[in-house]
């Protein structure tokens, strides 16, 4: 749990800064479950440039809560949580301060979205917090006002989480709560997960994560490993100690993230995943009379595949629906053996290339047009598609042809400009796996919307 906060103060010499309003937000990781806003009595005056900057007043201030009158609810919305803010240095400073004034310790964990910023998204031109959310398109209200600062901070922390593929956050986050002593009980660990698509990660009682996985539905996945009989199963009910998650809506987000996160962090259990995915691919050959071939094989990263598939099942099913859909042969394509015409033109869905009654040509101008509806090397799209919430939509970017990452989006506006895409896109690696994985999900699923620029 994290608590997002921002301070604002009355400025003045170093430590002597009283705080005129001071909003926190508390996050589970994902959305937002507590919330604290006050105005607050610093009985000092205020700077004049700090009432130019923020507009809060000494009259404003006449009638509010004094710091003592608001330290109560501060210290139980904190409670068990990391304080998070944006220059968190100041900000925990400055509690600090206020509390020693009470007489009392106030001790938390905490992180900096500037220097976080700085590592997950570097190279940007600035990192004050306006600029920052300004260059990744995030809506800001109430700039220098605490509660606006704050919120702002939520959906930038919020970003770099899903940005964080290496997942230090997560994982020092865990280990922030296996030493407070969390009950590692399996039912209590179900209990919290949601009913939704997205990955999951099983940690260890260190906190290193032993198992990726993705789900359409996350709590019944992970009870089915808690569950099971299985090698695996019985391994990571030995081993479990926490279980985090991080919502996508989208499930081929769900996809692409599972893959590559599971090639980045090596977990243990995923040794299957660790390398690639698809293991058999689907080539193209002229044969002996001219015809374009189709096969599913071992993989051969000499050849250039069509697309590839998790097993030899798989690419045959797929084959047979292929061949269908377009009227090929089912002799040509290795999938009736025979001397004379295949099955397919028996029935009439083949028109007769086994027995060299169709002329190459027209055969190969299908075999082409299945290849060019496969591939999508020339294109430049957003694949739109269910975001983490009802106002909100998820974006898969491929420029060239590339697969450069995926965000999530509230405004169009930040997936029209070019620039606010590229600094809210979480990039990812580009490989087989996700190219496949990409050109099976449009084959078998309907997404929102396909933008083409």
């Amino acid at each position: 749990m994290y608590s997002i906060i921002d301070i604002e103060t009355t400025g003045g010499q170093y430590n002597e800064e009283g705080i005129t309003e001071i909003a926190i937000y508390k996050f589970d990781g994902h959305e937002v479950v507590d919330q604290f806003i006050s105005l607050v009595n610093p009985e000092k005056p205020i700077q004049p440039f700090v009432v130019k900057l923020t507009g809060i007043n000494s009259a404003m201030l006449r009638s509010a809560p004094k710091f003592y009158e608001v330290a109560k609810r501060i210290i139980e919305i904190t409670e068990g949580t990391i304080v998070v803010a944006h220059n968190s240095s100041f900000d925990y400073r400055i509690l600090q301060t206020e509390f020693r004034r009470l007489g009392y310790d106030f001790k938390k964990p905490t992180l900096c979205t500037v220097e976080l910023a700085k590592k997950i998204i570097p190279n940007l031109p600035s990192y004050s917090l306006g600029k920052l959310v300004r260059s990744l398109g995030i809506p800001m209200a109430d700039r220098h006002r605490a509660s606006g600062d704050a919120l702002a901070t939520v959906k930038l922390f919020k970003m770099l989480l899903a940005k964080d593929l290496e997942k230090e956050i997560v994982k020092s986050f865990v280990k922030t709560e296996i030493k407070a002593g969390l009950s590692p009980k399996l039912l209590d660990i179900v209990e919290k997960l949601p009913s939704k698509t997205g990955i999951y990660y099983i940690h260890n009682e260190k906190g290193d994560l032993i198992y990726i996985g993705k789900s359409k539905n996350i709590k019944k996945r992970v009870n089915q490993h808690f569950t099971g009989s299985n090698s695996k199963s019985k391994k990571i009910q030995r081993d479990v100690y926490a279980v985090t998650f991080e919502e996508t809506g989208s499930e081929l987000i769900a996809l692409l993230k599972e893959s590559e996160e599971i090639k980045i962090n090596k977990p243990i259990y995923n040794r299957a995943q660790r390398k690639t995915l698809f293991n058999y691919a689907m080539y193209s050959h002229v044969d002996e009379h001219g015809y374009l071939a189709l096969t599913v094989e071992k993989s051969d990263g000499r050849k250039k595949e069509i697309t590839s598939f998790t097993s030899l099942q798989e690419g045959k099913n797929m084959l047979f629906k292929i061949t269908s859909d377009y009227n090929l042969c089912q002799k040509i394509n290795g999938l009736y053996e025979t001397k004379t015409a295949c099955f397919q033109y028996k029935i009439k869905e083949c028109f007769g290339a086994c027995v060299q009654k169709e002329a190459p040509e027209e055969y190969n101008a299908r075999v082409e047009n299945f290849i060019q509806n496969m591939h999508f090397e020339s294109n430049n799209m957003v694949v739109v598609d269910k975001g983490r919430s009802i106002e909100e939509r998820s974006a898969v970017l491929i420029e060239n042809g590339i697969y450069k990452g995926y965000c999530f989006f509230d405004l169009n506006y930040q997936i029209t400009n070019v620039e606010v895409l590229r600094n809210i896109i979480i990039p990812m690696q580009n490989n087989r796996d996700t190219k496949t994985i990409i050109q099976m999900y449009l084959k078998k699923h309907k997404v929102l919307r396909v933008l083409k620029f």
